[in-house]
C-alpha cells in the first residue's frame, strides 16, 4: 500500500497494485456503495493521483472500480458530511463548508486530468455523476458491455454542468450529444457510448482487465519523453488559441526530443532489428 500514514480507513477504499513494469491499477473500493465517493475515497483518490507525479516508476495508470459499479457519484448518504470531514473546514457554516466540499470533489478531477502519466479508465458498470466526471478526466475511456454513463445531478434537481463534466464532455463527443446526455440525465449505454465516442472500445466484462493491460503496454514500450509530452501536448492543446499557438508548442517539444537522444536509438534498433531502448529522462 502507498497510503503512507493516511490511516486504516484509506486502505480500504483506494487499491494499488503495480501489474507489471510501469504500469499500475488504482482500484476504487467501496463496492457496496458502488464506489461512490465519500470524503475519505474523494481525498485518498486525490491524494494518490498526485503522489504519482513524483513516482518515476509507474508509467501508465489503470483506474477501475471494485464489484459491480465504477463509481456511483457523491455519495450522497454520507453519514459523515458536516463541517469538520474534510480538511479546513471545522467549525464552518453550512454555506462555506458545501463550497469547500465542492471544491475537494473539483480538486480530485483535476488530479486525474493533471496527472502526468496517462490514465486508461476500464469502466467495469456505472459511472454517473462524479463517476462520469472521472471517466471523463482520464485520457482514454474502455468500458465493459454492461458499463452505463450518466450525468445525474439533473436528476437530483441540480445542474447537469459539475465537477468538470461541462468542459470535458462537449469536447470529447460533441455539444448535441453532451447536450442531450446533460439535459436529459438519462443513463446511456456502453454500445451507445462507442458509437458517440465517449469511449474507445467495448468489451466482455471477463476481458476488461487483459484488455485495459494491452492497451497500457501499448503505451509503455514508447519513450519516457515521448509520452510525456503527447499527454501534455494533447491537454494543453484542446483549449490553444490557434493552430499557430499549437504548432509553437509542438515545435518546441519535437527540438527538445530531438536531443533526448531517443530518436538516434530509435533509427539505431531500426537498423538492428531490434526493439528499441530509450534513454530514461
Amino acid at each position: 500500500s502507498m497510503s503512507r500514514g493516511l490511516g486504516d480507513v484509506y486502505k480500504r477504499q483506494v487499491q494499488q497494485s503495480q501489474l507489471e513494469e510501469g504500469i499500475l491499477e488504482v482500484r476504487l473500493n467501496r463496492p457496496e456503495r458502488l464506489n461512490a465517493l465519500n470524503e475519505t475515497l474523494t481525498g485518498e483518490l486525490t491524494h494518490t493521483f498526485r503522489e504519482l507525479n513524483g513516482n518515476r516508476d509507474i508509467r501508465v495508470v489503470i483506474l477501475t472500480g471494485e464489484g459491480k459499479g465504477f463509481c456511483a457519484g457523491a455519495d450522497l448518504q454520507s453519514t459523515t458530511s458536516a463541517p469538520g470531514s474534510i480538511p479546513g473546514t471545522e467549525g464552518m457554516g453550512q454555506l462555506g463548508y458545501v463550497y469547500k466540499y465542492q471544491e475537494y470533489l473539483t480538486e480530485l478531477m483535476l488530479a486525474i486530468h493533471e496527472c502526468d502519466k496517462p490514465v486508461i479508465a476500464a469502466v467495469n458498470g456505472a459511472a454517473v455523476g462524479g463517476g462520469l466526471a472521472i471517466a471523463l478526466a482520464s485520457d482514454i475511456r474502455i468500458a465493459a458491455e454492461k458499463a452505463k454513463f450518466g450525468a445525474a445531478f439533473i436528476k437530483i434537481g441540480l445542474s447537469a454542468c459539475d465537477v468538470g463534466t461541462s468542459y470535458l464532455l462537449p469536447r470529447i463527443v460533441g455539444l448535441s450529444a453532451a447536450s442531450e446526455m446533460m439535459l436529459t440525465g438519462r443513463n446511456i449505454s456502453a454500445e451507445e457510448a462507442l458509437q458517440m465516442q465517449l469511449v474507445s472500445r467495448v468489451v466482455a466484462a471477463g476481458e476488461l482487465a487483459a484488455s485495459a493491460l494491452e492497451l497500457a503496454r501499448a503505451i509503455t514500450v514508447n519513450s519516457e519523453y515521448g509520452v510525456w509530452m503527447t499527454k501534455k501536448g494533447l491537454r494543453t492543446n484542446l483549449d490553444a488559441p490557434s493552430l499557430r499557438h499549437a504548432m509553437e508548442l509542438e515545435n518546441r517539444t519535437q527540438v527538445l526530443g530531438y536531443f533526448s537522444g531517443c530518436m538516434e536509438e530509435a533509427m539505431q534498433a531500426f537498423q538492428e532489428g531490434r526493439a528499441p531502448r530509450w534513454n530514461k529522462l
